[in-house]
């Protein structure tokens, strides 16, 4: 029998960031939220997260009677070249690591990265779902033959003309473990821990740059370069499930090694090559068994509805982030009674 305290191990978390702190914060307040993801601003001139401004964020979210997860993906302009492996790669890596320490000093214990070199992609934002609601979607036979280096999610006049070359799932794994080789000792001295995101589609490649974090046991080989308990991975139930994966095992077995360092909770339908995200219950996953297979897990941290359904009215995503959070909040209560008895 499950200990019923161990529920307030694992937490229900809301992104937050943007101009309008206290209102979200009060939003988050009433709909029964425990944690917040903070996205900080961040200059581009300095290319770090800043002391002064992670501090101001945390206070503000432990004001409100929640705690802080972490942080989210950082902006790509800080990170592309050492995802690219860039000659110049090196400055960057200097200041996430920089980032470290100060979110280590500011009492953050995570954060989010990842290496899509070309950022989330999709070919539809909208795609008409339940009751007319809105969600994004992918098709990879619309993009099979972009460009090189084409993708909505970066500028590509940042990176050198030269340098506008097939990149290869041999070299993305290089550029990889040249990072953690050199951040993760860093990590450990902070105390942050370094979650790795999905890539998100989980193709091979797209516009010609490989895509290396899309199947189970590529995160098992990146836990395993450099063995840490600062390095393991972002889960994301969806993209998990657009890889064709058995998500409960998965989550078992990660968090079998307590690699499980935050989790994004999102339904889907379709496969890899086309797929379209949908509302909690209304997809292809069954999620209780999901959130069983987290409790099971004595998963510690963070649990995030991740993104939003757009919904008629709802033009902050409230309405959505209510529902989610209450559907996440049932799957608590009930996994609470099955193990109390």
């Amino acid at each position: 029998m499950l200990n019923r305290e161990r529920i307030t191990d694992m937490h229900l978390s809301l992104g937050l960031g943007g101009s309008d702190i206290a209102s979200r914060l009060k939003f988050m307040q009433q709909i029964g939220v425990d944690s917040a993801l903070v996205g900080p601003p961040c200059d581009p001139e300095v290319g770090y997260y800043e002391f002064p401004v992670l501090m101001d964020l945390k206070a503000q979210v432990e004001a409100a009677g929640l705690k802080v997860d972490g942080t989210s993906l950082i902006p790509w302009r800080l990170c592309y070249k050492w995802m690219l492996g860039l000659p110049d790669r090196d400055e960057q890596i200097e200041k996430f690591m920089q980032t470290l320490r100060n979110m280590g000093a500011a009492g953050y214990p995570l954060i989010i990265y990842n290496m899509h070199a070309l950022r989330f992609y999709r070919t539809n934002r909208t795609l008409p779902d339940r009751g007319g609601a809105g969600g994004t979607a992918f098709e990879m036979e619309r993009v099979k033959n972009s460009p090189l280096f084409s993708s909505p999610g970066i500028d590509a006049s940042l990176i050198p003309k030269e340098y506008h070359q097939p990149i290869s799932d041999e070299q993305m794994w290089a550029n990889l473990e040249y990072f953690l080789k050199a951040v993760v000792p860093v990590a450990e001295e902070s105390g942050v821990q370094l979650a790795l995101h999905p890539d998100d589609p989980p193709v091979p490649s797209i516009s010609g740059v490989a895509r290396i974090m899309r199947e189970p046991e590529a995160f098992q080989k990146a836990i395993d370069l450099v063995p840490s308990d600062f390095n393991g991975l972002k889960f994301c139930v969806g993209c998990f499930s657009e890889m064709g994966a058995d998500v409960p095992k998965w989550i078992r077995h990660f968090g079998a090694q307590k690699k499980l360092f935050f989790i994004d909770f999102r339904n889907v339908r379709g496969d890899v090559n086309c797929f379209n995200e949908t509302f909690p219950d209304d997809g292809k996953e069954n999620m209780y068994e999901c959130f069983k297979a987290i409790y099971e897990s004595d998963y510690e941290g963070g649990v995030h509805p991740d993104h939003a359904m757009k919904m008629d009215g709802d033009t902050d995503s409230r309405q959505y982030w209510s529902y989610a959070i209450g559907h996440m909040r049932g799957y608590f209560e009930a996994l609470q009674t099955e193990f109390s008895r």
